[in-house]
């Protein structure tokens, strides 16, 4: 079962979010990281450091301006977010969060 997917922006559709809401299924029961992995064919889910998760789900990198979610859904229970320059990050109930690019 694919997951359902709340855009958080008026002009973003399912088709902005490319393959990503295929790679991710209710009925797989591996984790969002593994199933995003398993489905990015151009080096797998590698996490990038450095970035800060704020309490709207934006992300900050030092010295560059805030990052807004476009879209977002839940795998069980965690938050897949997908961002601007093809950025995802997966948070989990704890707001402990990696972020990837997937472009």
């Amino acid at each position: 079962m694919n997951l359902e997917w709340e855009m958080l922006h008026p002009q973003i559709t399912i088709e902005h979010l490319g393959y990503i809401p295929y790679w991710l299924s209710l009925d797989n029961p591996k984790s969002a990281r593994e199933q995003l992995n398993d489905g990015y064919a151009y080096g797998g889910w590698q996490p990038f450091e450095g970035f800060k998760l704020r309490a709207d789900n934006s992300l900050i990198y030092p010295n560059d301006p805030p990052v807004v979610p476009l879209a977002q859904a839940k795998l069980r229970d965690e938050l897949i977010v997908f961002y601007p320059h093809s950025w995802i990050a997966v948070i989990q109930p704890d707001r402990s969060f990696e972020v990837c690019r997937m472009d």
